[in-house]
């Protein structure tokens, strides 16, 4: 089917007190596997290519995003594509000629009164070229420029600071520091689902965590149910990816085709894909929630609604 735009996914998600998972693409295989995960668990899902995978394949954005959104325009779920943490106007630019309807603009790296001024301008930019931007505020564990812990003192979103960013800037949506971190290879991140909650009282925009993959189910479900809206996932998908290359090779040492462990890896990344949206669907309904869920097919519709 045609590509969805972000914006309507992340609007359906919220209007259904759900969410709508995001997964990293870095390779074709990237790309296919999430689409079969998504068909197989029958929920539309969100492809992200982010400004690192862009720079792996020598910085040209449209090669990726086209593949991508042919895999997209090939499945029988609602896909969108994304352009997540471009710190660069110019490829936010890019990606208005290349198929994205969203862009997460990322100017964290800044001082604050910069990042608001930077993010404005994005924000503005965006909306004239018809893009949904994202932007963060607080700092995400994991990324190079951010404090060593996510639980380190001051790195957490303030929500007074948050909805004063929000209003300056313009954004669409809102990455916040709540607990969790890039990179993590394991499941042991503890949200602070309180100020999740205060955040969501407090911004008017939804809400994106960052740093899924090293997220208890538990602590995503609990997450959703107090605000989250986009969740999104990458580690997750190179742990499986890595996994299962490196025990293909092993198993048969003397193979070179790559066929055999990419099509081995692409399968392990959609059973990853199909198993986090079938767990964050298991999740209790949001706050409020009456277990209404609305008519719209689900394969339109939100993760967890």
């Amino acid at each position: 089917m045609p590509l969805v735009p972000t914006a309507d996914l992340v609007a359906r998600a919220a209007a259904a007190r759900g969410c709508v998972a995001a997964f990293n693409v870095i390779t074709l295989e990237h790309a296919e596997a999430i689409a079969r995960g998504a068909e197989e668990a029958g929920f539309p899902a969100i492809l992200q290519i982010s400004e690192n995978a862009v720079r792996y394949h020598g910085g040209r954005i449209a090669p990726l995003a086209a593949a991508s959104g042919a895999v997209a325009e090939a499945s029988g779920v609602g896909l969108s594509l994304h352009l997540d943490h471009a710190t660069d106007l110019r490829l936010v630019q890019q990606a208005a000629d290349t198929g994205f309807s969203s862009a997460m603009f990322d100017a964290g790296a800044l001082p604050h009164a910069e990042n608001v001024t930077a993010t404005a301008a994005a924000a503005a930019w965006a909306h004239g070229a018809g893009l949904w931007l994202e932007a963060e505020l607080g700092y995400v564990g994991g990324k190079p420029d951010a404090p060593a812990s996510a639980h380190a003192d001051g790195v957490r979103t303030d929500p007074a600071e948050a909805l004063d960013f929000v209003n300056r800037t313009g954004v669409d949506a809102l990455a916040v520091a709540v607990g969790s971190s890039h990179a993590m290879t394991r499941r042991t991140a503890a949200l602070d689902h309180a100020l999740i909650a205060r955040l969501r009282r407090t911004v008017p925009v939804p809400l994106v965590l960052h740093g899924s993959s090293g997220v208890p189910d538990e602590e995503l479900g609990a997450a959703v149910r107090v605000g989250m809206v986009k969740i999104n996932f990458g580690t997750a998908l190179n742990i499986a990816f890595t996994r299962t290359v490196r025990a293909v090779l092993s198993e048969e040492p003397v193979q070179v085709d790559p066929r055999t462990y990419l099509g081995a890896a692409r399968a392990s990344v959609a059973d990853t894909v199909r198993d986090l949206l079938t767990r964050l669907a298991a999740s209790p309904p949001a706050e409020g929630d009456t277990g209404q869920r609305g008519t719209d097919d689900h394969r339109h519709g939100s993760v967890g609604q």
